[in-house]
């Protein structure tokens, strides 16, 4: 259930393969902030597991193309909050580190940034950092 009480997000642009999908909300799964479920407002049974990914992968900077910074608004830096889709499997869960969900914090507007020739890999294992 989607606690509708939190601040809508608008998708800038649509996310890859959900056009229809332009506002979400952000809904905490744990007491550590860990764990996220990024649910659609239209359509709250279409969620997407999602990460911070400061607490799992340490060296994760991606450069945000200056297309994806005009659609958030020209945000900066510091207002800027990027969440890593989850993958759950049998045996490991997987980050994708190609396509980030970027959300700027002032505006609410979000865009998933996919980092074509980044070398970032689309399943990276998740492991609990230090």
């Amino acid at each position: 259930m989607t606690n509708m009480s939190l601040p809508t997000i608008h998708m800038a642009a649509p996310m890859p393969g959900f056009p229809a999908h332009q506002r979400f909300v952000l809904v905490r799964l744990n007491d550590e902030g860990l764990l996220y479920a990024f649910t659609s407002i239209d359509n709250p049974e279409l969620r997407f597991l999602v990460v911070p990914p400061e607490k799992f992968f340490d060296n994760y900077t991606p450069e945000i193309p200056d297309e994806a910074l005009a659609l958030l608004g020209y945000p900066q830096a510091e207002d800027l909050l990027t969440m890593l889709v989850i993958t759950a499997g049998r045996d490991a869960t997987s980050a994708n580190l190609m396509a980030p969900i970027v959300i700027n914090q002032v505006n609410r507007m979000a865009v998933q940034v996919v980092l074509t020739g980044s070398g970032l890999p689309v399943r990276a294992i998740l492991q609990r950092g230090k």
